[in-house]
């Protein structure tokens, strides 16, 4: 018996140094996915700073800041991402959390309502918006919604386009809030916060939504990258945010729409960074007990 044992160990040993390991594999597929990225962007920015027979130049770069339009269509991209995910959250989250809370068979329900824009191509909700558009104007030009339908396509800040954006990111905040609600126990949360005196304001905005941060993160992370790169709705319906300034100066200026891209990937790129560290909650280790000597 003394003797197999440490055969049968050497053999296990042996046997585990022929298998694979796996961080080889894990740093070869990241390898892989990082130059699948990382290529086409180190070649875009090869072609926006070397100028055949000038060498290399950053004017595509030094003349961005001062680009007509630069400034006001970011702005605005970044205020339109801002006030959808204000509003796809304040839609989601009471709905979601009432539901998980009063009635589980509406679950079901509101899943598909939230889901239903997946279906719905943009080119066929951009038709319908402007098919009301135009209606609301002809038949409602003496009621006191003639000025709203004019409110809601302001140039400087087009509400319309926070509706149809709210619509198209509805899938993505139900799937992030309901897999963060299912994480939850949120009966039992709940039923304490109550037992003790809490009113649902204070259950909600105190126990719920920190239990949520992660997932109130993910939900802004996946709307903000839809806003700033939505292109289809805000050309068809006349408006110019960031998106669509980069098209309209691609056929002029080639390099500096180029730079205009890399530039935009690096901004959205920090804000879902800042968005991500935002959702985590720093984790507070406690002190290990002191041993005591004898």
């Amino acid at each position: 018996m003394t003797e197999t044992a440490p055969r049968t160990y050497a053999a296990q040993g042996a046997g585990a140094r022929r298998r694979p390991r796996p961080r080889v594999w894990r740093g070869a597929v990241l390898a892989l996915a990082g130059a699948y990225f990382l290529l086409p962007l180190v070649a875009s920015f090869v072609f926006t700073v070397h100028v055949p027979g000038q060498g290399v130049t950053f004017e595509a770069y030094t003349r961005l800041l001062g680009a007509e339009g630069f400034t006001e269509s970011l702005l605005l991209s970044l205020g339109l991402a801002a006030a959808t995910i204000a509003l796809c959250l304040l839609l989601a989250v009471p709905a979601l959390i009432a539901v998980r809370i009063g009635s589980p068979r509406l679950r079901p329900v509101v899943e598909v309502m939230c889901t239903l824009p997946l279906v719905v191509p943009p080119i066929a909700l951009v038709t319908g918006i402007t098919t009301v558009l135009r209606w609301g104007p002809e038949h409602l030009s003496r009621t006191p919604l003639y000025q709203t339908f004019l409110a809601v396509q302001n140039e400087k800040f087009p509400v319309v386009l926070v509706l149809a954006y709210t619509v198209l990111a509805l899938p993505f905040v139900h799937r992030s809030l309901d897999a963060g609600l299912r994480a939850v126990d949120v009966p039992t949360l709940v039923e304490a916060a109550r037992s003790c005196g809490a009113s649902w304001p204070h259950v909600v905005l105190r126990v719920l939504l920190p239990n949520l941060r992660a997932s109130l993160a993910g939900a802004s992370f996946l709307t903000l990258a839809l806003v700033l790169g939505e292109f289809t709705i805000a050309s068809l319906l006349g408006f110019r945010p960031f998106a669509v300034w980069i098209v309209s100066i691609s056929g002029a200026q080639a390099r500096m729409s180029v730079a205009v891209s890399i530039l935009s990937l690096l901004i959205t790129w920090l804000l879902l960074l800042a968005l991500s560290r935002a959702g985590t909650t720093p984790s507070t280790t406690a002190p290990a007990p002191s041993r005591k000597e004898p």
